[in-house]
């Protein structure tokens, strides 16, 4: 065999980061160690893997197609080594997930799973959709839980759970004390959102079709809790997941509005690369989110 896998884990880190140093930092090798390793590797096989601009590695059309199939052989190559070792655990598993989830759903999944796999470590980060694709398709992550609809021709999408979204405003608002809204009421008043590329968002104008030109946003933001607090400091009205708002209207300080006629349900879906190898960890946590 003419590569290593040492070989490989810098390839796939220089393909990460574009950039040799940050590559070799996140090895805990040295740069000069990084850079033979990779040219070393390319000179084996009279290939060019990255196209070097300065400092900057860009991977190129052959890197591409390699990259994945690098990643799983590392992955299983880790794997094996695991099993050698006699150890079964779960290992390292890091999870992206969406705002919505991240806040309202994550931790609870992430402590059950940590409690039926004593010494499993679990990581967290948390974006809107498209981040959190985006870092999947990148091997960054090994599981994603989006709240967006996703087409990728890398990731595999399971639908996971239904989700509704609730449209909602202050106790205070003129709207509060009506039975059931019609278009009229909606275009009327001044909204506040989630900003485009979330799930959310992307539910929330799917439901609006045909009325998305006529309403007023005042404002756009990345977390929920400062819409909810907008809407109660009555600014406007909004649209979010009824996970994140059942506290607030237990306590009264948000109000659900009735809007029939639109369609307000939508789910959540699990993500994983096509290629990425499926460990014992990636395994159970699926199992987990079927289960529940």
């Amino acid at each position: 065999m003419k590569y290593t896998l040492r070989q490989l884990e810098v390839f796939l880190a220089a393909a990460h980061f574009e950039n040799i140093t940050r590559a070799a930092e996140s090895l805990a090798m040295s740069q000069s160690a990084a850079s033979s390793a990779l040219r070393d590797l390319e000179r084996q096989f009279d290939v060019q893997l990255f196209d070097r601009i300065g400092k900057r590695f860009q991977i190129n059309e052959l890197g591409q197609l390699l990259r994945p199939r690098a990643q799983v052989l590392l992955e299983q190559a880790k794997a094996l080594e695991a099993d050698l070792k006699q150890h079964r655990e779960a290992g390292h598993l890091k999870l992206g997930a969406t705002m919505t989830i991240g806040d309202y759903l994550a931790v609870n999944l992430m402590a059950q799973y940590m409690e039926a796999a004593p010494g499993s470590r679990v990581s967290l980060e948390v974006g809107n959709t498209a981040q959190i694709a985006d870092q999947v398709a990148n091997f960054a992550l090994d599981i994603g839980l989006i709240e967006g609809e996703l087409q990728h021709p890398d990731l595999e999408v399971q639908p996971w759970q239904e989700d509704e979204l609730v449209v909602f405003c202050s106790p205070l608002h003129p709207l509060a004390k009506k039975d059931k809204l019609a278009d009229e009421d909606l275009v009327s008043v001044t909204w506040i959102l989630r900003e485009p590329g979330s799930g959310t968002r992307q539910a929330f104008e799917r439901a609006m079709h045909g009325l998305l030109p006529k309403l007023n946003i005042l404002l756009e933001l990345q977390q929920s809790e400062a819409i909810k607090r907008a809407v109660e400091e009555d600014l406007g009205i909004s649209c979010l997941s009824r996970i994140a708002l059942e506290d607030a209207f237990e306590r009264g300080s948000l109000v659900p509005l009735n809007v029939p006629h639109r369609d307000w349900y939508r789910n959540f879906y699990l993500i994983l690369h096509k290629q990425k190898y499926r460990s014992a960890g990636i395994e159970r946590w699926l199992a987990l989110c079927q289960r529940d």
